[in-house]
């Protein structure tokens, strides 16, 4: 069960449809084994909306309906986010609120996060990544 992050997702919905690698991963990988997350799906609908593309903004509705589960931010994910959170802030290991919040519905749910962001990521106990876009 892979969840893709943010940078693999908009690789997906680029015109040139990205890396090679990430598409024949994909293409090998079950529909029912793909996954993000509610951060990722509003990162990717900001990005469109901000740029007023309507076009993208359909292109990525479509994916995610058709293709993509999207796994929300829910109380089992919360409660992960503290613990890494707490956990990260002590070691002065940070990470971002969204990607925090990413990597605690990876652990929350057993699922590998796919990124190109893998050094960013490491950082999270527990947490298995890979990178697709290499």
């Amino acid at each position: 069960m892979f969840c893709l992050d943010t940078d693999v997702a908009s690789a997906i919905v680029r015109p040139d449809a990205g890396p090679a690698n990430l598409a024949r991963r994909l293409g090998v990988l079950p529909p029912a084994s793909q996954f993000t997350t509610s951060i990722t799906l509003g990162e990717l609908l900001y990005g469109a909306r901000k740029r007023r593309n309507e076009a993208l903004e359909r292109d990525i509705e479509w994916l995610f309906a058709r293709d993509i589960e999207v796994v929300p931010f829910d109380d089992v994910a919360a409660r992960v986010y503290a613990d890494i959170r707490v956990e990260l802030e002590a070691a002065g290991r940070r990470l971002e609120d969204p990607d925090l919040r990413i990597a605690a519905i990876c652990l929350a749910h057993d699922l590998t996060l796919v990124t190109g962001n893998v050094r960013h990521f490491e950082r999270v106990p527990g947490l298995r990544v890979e990178n697709w876009l290499s």
